[in-house]
């Protein structure tokens, strides 16, 4: 994968991003995936990008104070001022042997903004590799559908 369609952000989880039982808010953990997605949507457009839409969230396993939390956003499919990112995360108990667990994942659309304050264009987007291709393809269909 070209090094401007991914980018992997991670940060242990703080008591001030959680309840008193100690299980992180689901909203901390969406702003990061925010984050993630829109700074590999700025890397690719190379300019201001913002969160016009997010799929469904389904949290898999609980997160909890303490844990190493790692976002993985990639571009997989682009429009003309548009860009659809697959953001998946991971949570890790830094204290066990367990090793990384998959949390959630979700879909973001985001919109590439000039400094009009306007939609503006964005590179193409051509995958390279089988998995990439299978990404794109799904995306594509998502956003046919959308249209219907």
């Amino acid at each position: 994968m070209d090094i401007r369609n991914q980018i992997i952000m991670s940060q242990v989880m703080l008591p001030h991003q959680a309840n008193v039982a100690g299980n992180v808010h689901g909203g901390e953990i969406m702003k990061f995936m925010d984050t993630a997605a829109g700074a590999v949507a700025m890397r690719y457009a190379k300019a201001n990008c913002v969160t016009a839409r997010v799929d469904e969230l389904e949290f898999h396993l609980p997160i909890f104070v303490g844990a190493l939390v790692t976002c993985t956003a990639s571009i997989i499919y682009v429009g003309r001022t548009s860009m659809e990112v697959f953001v998946n995360v991971e949570a890790e108990d830094l204290e066990s042997n367990s090793g990384p667990q998959k949390a959630l994942s979700a879909n973001f659309t985001m919109v590439c903004m000039g400094k009009n304050g306007r939609p503006q264009n964005v590179p193409e987007y051509t995958p390279q590799t089988e998995d990439e291709l299978r990404l794109y393809e799904e995306a594509k269909k998502r956003k046919e559908a959308c249209r219907k």
